[in-house]
């Protein structure tokens, strides 16, 4: 008999499973969480789901509806506690409690049913046994949704920051040359992670000298889904005659702007189809941090930060980096006038530098990604 109050040898192991359906909707089910979900009738497996977009049935109902007659008094494992409120389609404790579900195991609390009924104890008030996963079978739970569990527990969507840089940490030559530090793979990958994204989000210097399109190319992405573009841009400075403004009436593009940005310029970028958001303050911290708000606001639930190294800087010393993917490429710079990948102060001291947790570290070609979590996902214990 398992343990009523925490998952068995057997479900811990089906968990992981349901977390790998769950990464079927990355990039596909914002502003709803990715959620992977698993029915098991003793050991065996009789159902299995996924989300797959928003107002599409969610993974606790797919993985029911997969099962069949043979779901009446069998045990769901689903990685996200599932929603006992009406959305865009009905509450999922309803379709677990008719179907005749024994027992429900889940990985990670959802926080926003704290408010909304609380899905354990809908489940348990109508008879389910209910086990909740805890230390690392959560936790891998919880990254499957992390980027909808940082938006529900702050308001701000999940930052990723991915930054390429060379063996002595620099991102371009001292004459400004910038392709390519980092090879093809790394680049694929990055365009992978765009359409992953709800937004990908540059500085105006690296607007400025890159001139990006900033979508995803050579990667299947749903319809209807690409990334937002976003330019962080207090003084509204973005050239009219950029990729970026040039397609803002195909692909969506934010500008998000200080109180100091002349009003021409952002009437002339309203006008070309672009949106621009005013924050109250227009540097430092505060700025990206009232940015991040407006972002949440629009229920982008993640942002890929490319670069530059201004923006680098000032979002990991605001502390507002959740992800850092860190391509380092095998060559050496070098040149007293070229950029370093991060400015702004700095840490003073090597404890207070920004260290990730756990990197994890893989080659791409003959570059090498070191990538990991530079602070825990929000509410994580």
């Amino acid at each position: 008999m398992s343990p009523p109050g925490r998952p068995s040898a057997s479900e811990r192991t089906h968990l992981i499973r349901a977390c790998e359906l769950a990464e079927r909707g990355r990039g596909h089910v914002s502003p709803n969480p990715a959620v992977g979900a698993v029915v098991l009738r003793g050991d065996q497996v009789v159902g299995e789901g996924w989300h797959d977009g928003p107002g599409l049935a969610h993974a606790e109902p797919v993985a029911i509806a997969a099962a069949g007659d043979a779901v009446r008094g069998a045990t769901l494992i689903c990685t996200l506690e599932p929603c006992s409120h009406t959305g865009r389609t009905g509450p999922c404790t309803q379709a677990i409690i008719d179907a005749g579900i024994a027992r429900v195991v889940v990985g990670a609390l959802d926080p926003l049913e704290r408010t909304r009924g609380e899905g354990v104890r809908v489940l348990e008030a109508a008879g389910i046994e209910v086990a909740v996963a805890d230390g690392e079978d959560a936790a891998r739970a919880r990254e499957a949704a992390s980027a909808f569990l940082t938006w529900a527990a702050t308001g701000r969507p999940e930052v990723i920051l991915k930054m390429a840089a060379s063996l002595d940490g620099r991102v371009a030559t001292r004459t400004g040359n910038t392709r390519w530090i980092s090879g093809p793979e790394a680049r694929s990958l990055v365009h992978r992670w765009r359409a992953e994204s709800d937004a990908v989000a540059v500085g105006i210097g690296t607007a400025v000298a890159d001139d990006p399109m900033l979508t995803a190319r050579d990667v299947e992405v749903p319809e209807g889904r690409g990334a937002l573009r976003v330019v962080l841009d207090p003084h509204a400075r973005l050239p009219l005659t950029s990729a970026l403004v040039g397609s803002a009436g195909e692909v969506p593009l934010l500008v998000i702007a200080g109180p100091d940005a002349d009003s021409s310029r952002v009437d002339a970028l309203r006008a070309t189809g672009a949106e621009v958001d005013l924050t109250a303050a227009d540097h430092g911290p505060e700025y990206l941090a009232q940015a991040m708000d407006a972002l949440g606001r629009r229920e982008v639930q993640s942002v890929l930060v490319e670069g530059g190294p201004t923006v680098a800087g000032a979002l990991l010393e605001a502390d507002l980096v959740d992800v850092l993917a860190w391509v380092v490429a095998p060559i050496v710079i070098g040149g007293d006038g070229a950029p370093m990948a991060a400015r702004g102060h700095g840490a003073d001291a090597i404890a207070d530098a920004p260290r990730i947790r756990s990197p994890r570290v893989e080659r791409l070609g003959d570059d090498v990604l070191v990538m990991g979590r530079l602070r825990p996902i929000a509410g994580e214990g």
